[in-house]
């Protein structure tokens, strides 16, 4: 039996694990840590007849393992990975493990620095307002293996009962950069600005590693406000579909297939698809989301009744811009998905001001500059967490910034900032770090929902 061995015992690394199993691999899977949470889920693999080794340090072996499934925060260029390569061990990510699966359905992949999984999904709920099977997976909903194990039926003679009819999958860089061969029908690109550097060294390999999407996608959605990829996108794919906020004449190209704002409608190819105001979410960086969602849409065949119903019926996402509570009339926004400068500095510049901003986590390389002056301009105070704290708080006396405080957990950033929100007469306390969450939290998820749990329980 050919043997599988899978790294790391997170979300992607259980489903990897579970659908190679079904696969009839004999699969080991490990994870450098311990902890008791890791020690149940070591029961629960266990007991389908998976081995799991905690606190490991891979080390390849060719006689033990035929092929090595890495989840997305192993770095590709670990050492024992590279060496892996070296020795013949074929080496994939979760995502191509699963597109092996379920590469007979068409996929919307979506890539991009900041505006991914908004956008992301919003075309699954038009795409299943149209009627269609068309769940969302990656980093948003299911792991791309455990979308793939619903298609992979335990006896092998039985019909699947409600197969995907497309696959809508927001993919990260290091889900790309591991996952050679996934080619969706269409691909989608919404932002692109540095991040991730201290993992892919240089921002050309950042690009070209998201490039590769769309280089093997059959069409190619562009958001022409993003200055990068206005500079950059235009030669590189010459017949993609561009979208714009600005109106057709600002369309990269071929403004005939392009999706634009015109009059206070989202008009896409010529025809108009839906009034922008229907999308109950602010800030122009929606309404790109949207245009780009309403082309995907487009392209995949579906009507404007069923877009218009969407957008107008689509809530948002949790953790981006997500509205808790409201409390003596002021408030409380979890914004924990912003976990860099650029996504921070929209998501405070969408907000009403003064606000009261709750910032800080595991900082990451980038330019803060204009998160800075967004903060100058609409921040009555910031409440600073987490390791960064320190660090943002030089960076705000550096731009003569006083009005900042270290609190460190998010506990008494939560209870601070109502006290200063009643002192500024501010309307809004957000959580909108700028930063990773792994210095205190699993990931940002777990930091929302701790600030959502924090919120309820002053509103109540």
């Amino acid at each position: 039996m050919p043997h599988v061995y899978v790294i790391g015992i997170g979300r992607s690394g259980i489903a990897a694990a579970k659908l190679a199993k079904r696969q009839g691999w004999q699969v080991t899977v490990s994870d450098s840590k311990i902890s008791e949470a890791l020690h149940q889920t070591q029961q629960d693999l266990e007991a389908e007849g998976i081995t799991v080794r905690l606190g490991d340090s891979f080390q390849p072996n060719p006689t033990e393992m035929q092929q090595i499934v890495v989840s997305p925060g192993v770095p590709w260029d670990l050492p024992a990975l590279v060496e892996a390569r070296k020795l013949g061990i074929e080496a994939i990510g979760e995502m191509e493990l699963a597109w092996r699966s379920l590469h007979s359905i068409p996929w919307v992949g979506i890539t991009g620095t900041n505006g991914k999984t908004t956008t992301t999904a919003l075309i699954s709920a038009i795409f299943q307002s149209a009627g269609l099977n068309a769940p969302a997976c990656g980093n948003i909903g299911y792991a791309a293996c455990d979308l793939a194990l619903t298609t992979f039926p335990l006896n092998p003679q039985s019909p699947i009962p409600n197969p995907p009819d497309w696959v809508i999958a927001e993919l990260s860089s290091y889900q790309i950069e591991s996952s050679a061969s996934v080619a969706p029908r269409i691909g989608v690109w919404t932002t692109f600005t540095p991040d991730h550097l201290s993992r892919h060294y240089t921002l050309e390999n950042y690009f070209n590693i998201k490039a590769r999407l769309l280089n093997q996608s059959h069409y190619q959605v562009l958001n022409g406000d993003d200055p990068y990829l206005r500079k950059t996108g235009g030669d590189r794919w010459q017949n993609a579909y561009w979208t714009s906020v600005t109106g057709k004449a600002d369309l990269v190209a071929n403004p005939e297939q392009g999706t634009y704002i015109e009059n206070g409608w989202a008009i896409a190819q010529g025809e108009p698809i839906v009034e922008v105001s229907a999308l109950r979410m602010a800030g122009d960086h929606n309404r790109q989301n949207l245009l780009m969602a309403i082309t995907a849409a487009k392209l995949a065949g579906i009507g404007k009744e069923a877009i218009a119903h969407a957008v107008r019926s689509f809530p948002g996402v949790a953790h981006r811009l997500e509205h808790i509570c409201t409390w003596q009339g002021i408030d409380f926004i979890n914004d924990s998905k912003a976990t860099n400068y650029d996504a921070a500095q929209v998501g405070l510049a969408s907000v009403k001001s003064p606000a009261i901003l709750i910032a800080g986590g595991e900082a990451k390389a980038g330019d803060d500059h204009a998160w800075l002056a967004t903060i100058q301009s609409k921040a009555a105070a910031v409440l600073l967490i987490g390791n960064a704290a320190p660090a943002f708080a030089q960076r705000l006396n550096q731009i003569s910034y006083s009005s900042h405080e270290t609190v460190e957990t998010m506990d008494r950033a939560v209870k601070r900032g109502a006290e200063l929100a009643k002192q500024y007469s501010a309307e809004v306390i957000l959580l909108s770090p700028a930063c990773a969450s792994f210095d205190q939290y699993e990931n940002f998820e777990q930091r929302g929902d701790h600030f959502r749990q924090l919120c309820h329980a002053m509103c109540n």
